[in-house]
């Protein structure tokens, strides 16, 4: 396979700070390899900044494996990018043209607070875990894996929910900047399980409260979210969430 370069222009949203103003600002980039990965060639970006004397880009990464969900970047108004069910460091440079121009920029969402050029705040997302994302399981030797007999369709409703890598691209591209998708994922894992039984009640009623809390908005049933999730979960989560959390509402008031 050939490797052909590109010549590329980058308009990179540049932010000191979550109190400062920030602002596009384009970079010229030549010889870019079509085999490079994107944080690839934002590495290549950052190695002609430092040479430069200027500050790096900063943007989140760890695993570059599509696995982690750090990686969460805006490319030309779409979450993680062009492909679907791909997330932005398994996006492949040969994915663009000669002379394109790319408009790189970070989640936009009031729960997620610009940190640093790329980089936001997504500790929102931990704090809604925290408040009922969990199982009550007994001290001792680990139980025998089978039992607890699951039929294999609610093992496999229970995995497809738990795939969600909690990157936050549903809530960059929701218009409303909802978590619901995530939040149902994280629900709906555990409510179909017995093992998540025990909690289900003030599981939903703690994190639906804590979504609140955090400053996400509606679900207004657009399936954005769906179509940017990089590991396809279904928006019939959501509808589990309402059931669980209509549910929970008439339990906790009897």
């Amino acid at each position: 396979m050939s490797d052909e370069t590109l010549n590329l222009t980058l308009r990179v949203w540049r932010q000191d700070n979550s109190d400062s103003e920030g602002e596009f600002r384009d970079y010229k980039l030549s010889g870019v390899s079509t085999h490079m990965s994107f944080l690839e060639m934002l590495d290549v970006l950052n190695e002609q900044l430092i040479e430069a004397g200027e500050m790096p880009v900063a943007f989140d990464h760890d695993c570059r494996e599509g696995i982690c969900g750090m990686c969460s970047l805006m490319i030309n108004g779409q979450a993680h990018g062009p492909d679907n069910a791909t997330t932005t460091c398994q996006l492949h440079m040969r994915r663009f043209q000669d002379g394109d121009t790319i408009v790189i920029e970070p989640w936009r969402a009031a729960a997620f607070p610009v940190l640093r050029d790329l980089v936001v705040d997504r500790s929102a997302f931990d704090r809604i875990i925290q408040s009922g994302g969990y199982v009550s399981t007994n001290t001792g030797n680990a139980p025998d894996g089978n039992a607890i007999p699951i039929p294999g369709k609610v093992q496999e409703v229970a995995m497809d929910a738990a795939a969600c890598i909690g990157c936050g691209a549903c809530v960059a591209a929701c218009k409303n900047a909802s978590a619901m998708l995530f939040v149902s994922a994280k629900v709906s894992q555990l409510a179909v399980l017995p093992q998540g039984h025990a909690e289900r009640t003030g599981r939903v009623l703690n994190m639906v409260a804590q979504m609140d809390e955090e400053g996400f908005g509606h679900c207004t049933n657009t399936s954005e979210c769906e179509a940017a999730c990089p590991a396809e979960i279904s928006v019939s989560n959501i509808a589990r969430l309402n059931r669980e959390y209509v549910r929970a509402t008439l339990v906790n008031r009897d």
